[in-house]
């Protein structure tokens, strides 16, 4: 492998025939003269992307910058970062420019995430951040530079852009998909990327395989070859915060509540601590909270079973795998397809009973199966998707995504409203 060029490498990949989608065309990639434009994080992944196209004359990187705080660790971070940026466009020739879209990310993720903890749910940041900054904000940007439709927009995400076969109508369209190597898929993330953003969007990552990113990044001496893999919330990683709950108290009032216990049975309640605000907690969550070990009842560890809004209150039960952590129905709002909505109803539809319809609460989970999807609209107009899972899930979180895939196929996601147990007849 080392004897090739990246983009050679590149092409290779997509055109492996094992790495191919049944119905989908090989992985289409950018021309020589093409507009090339490259997001840049610092990362290995997007710093093998920019390799990718290294040679090709009008391709650059570009790094955006979200977020400041200013005489901080994460400051510092993202200094590195950008020095990181322009060590790969030198190591590699090409220009890189940094843009500045914090107050379009304080605005459209930042913002709403603190509206939806103070709610007491759980919100995925990093897909908001996607949706509007890196596949919406940047987008426009580049419109302006290049005129909208004249350019690629390539990124390091582990997942597939690929273009159907032509039916017999000589029709295709553009899909999004899972990657070729599940253990770093990322389509999850990319769920609420905007359908109109896909036949210019190049994914180099998803034909490869971690390892053989970090062997091309060390076969051509990248600066950031060895760099580890960032994890967490782009804002909080790395940080002198440390976790989330650190550093959200500094934007969300604590409203303490208790921390209470319901018999299934008799229904009876009983308080067993206090708690500082819901936003400290997600459902499944492990509480460290002092309970009668002495008593049989009581051994062992607890988790949050619900947060109930109306009384701030925390309940909990005993044993992360108790029943009432386990439900069979999610209940989705705000649901975006990619594609029309009448055709991704029709696909449900369609692929249903041979089981092919799956869903993601979570990245890197293994799939679940759908029995059955109803479209619902409630009295105040709003549309609502209902879900029944054939098997249940443990710690299904409001406010989080939940991912509809037609096998390798993403459908679109939803903002999961609530989750609950329903009979089932499969």
């Amino acid at each position: 492998m080392a004897s090739r060029k990246p983009f050679e490498q590149l092409a290779k990949f997509a055109a492996d025939q094992c790495r191919q989608v049944v119905g989908y065309q090989p992985m289409k990639l950018p021309s020589k003269f093409d507009n090339i434009v490259v997001a840049m994080s610092s990362g290995v992944d997007s710093s093998v992307a920019a390799a990718m196209f290294s040679s090709f004359p009008n391709a650059r990187g570009i790094y955006m910058q979200n977020w400041t705080e200013t005489n901080s660790a994460r400051e510092q971070c993202h200094e590195r970062d950008w020095k990181d940026v322009q060590k790969v466009g030198a190591h590699l020739n090409i220009p890189v420019e940094k843009v500045n879209f914090e107050q379009d990310y304080w605005l459209d993720v930042f913002e709403p995430m603190l509206r939806d903890y103070e709610q007491g749910v759980t919100p995925n940041p990093d897909i908001g951040c996607n949706r509007f900054i890196k596949f919406g904000k940047l987008r426009s940007h580049l419109d302006v530079t290049f005129g909208a439709g004249n350019y690629w927009l390539v990124t390091g995400h582990y997942s597939r852009v690929l273009q159907t076969q032509a039916r017999a109508s000589g029709s295709d369209s553009w899909h999004l998909l899972r990657a070729f190597y599940a253990p770093k898929d990322q389509s999850y993330y990319l769920s609420q990327v905007p359908s109109a953003a896909l036949p210019a969007l190049c994914l180099p990552m998803g034909v490869l395989t971690k390892p053989e990113v970090r062997e091309i990044a060390n076969d051509i001496g990248l600066p950031t070859a060895h760099k580890p893999d960032s994890q967490g919330i782009c804002f909080v990683a790395n940080s002198q915060h440390g976790k989330i709950s650190r550093f959200l108290e500094q934007y969300i009032p604590s409203h303490a509540g208790e921390i209470v216990t319901l018999d299934p049975t008799t229904g009876e309640r009983k308080t067993w601590g206090r708690h500082t605000g819901l936003w400290n907690y997600t459902i499944g969550q492990k509480v460290g909270i002092s309970m009668p070990q002495g008593d049989p009842r009581y051994q062992g560890a607890w988790f949050v079973a619900d947060k109930r809004v109306d009384t701030n209150e925390i309940v909990i039960c005993r044993g992360r795998d108790n029943p009432c952590l386990y439900k069979n129905r999610v209940v989705l709002k705000d649901f975006s397809p990619l594609g029309s909505l009448s055709e991704i109803k029709d696909v449900i539809k369609q692929h249903l009973a041979d089981g092919a319809i799956l869903i993601q609460h979570r990245s890197l989970q293994e799939p679940v199966k759908a029995s059955s999807c109803t479209w619902e609209t409630t009295r105040a107009g709003e549309s609502r998707l209902s879900v029944v899972l054939e098997q249940r899930q443990r710690a299904i979180a409001p406010g989080q995504y939940c991912t509809i895939y037609q096998k390798e196929r993403i459908l679109g996601s939803g903002t999961i409203l609530t989750s609950d147990e329903v009979e089932t007849h499969i």
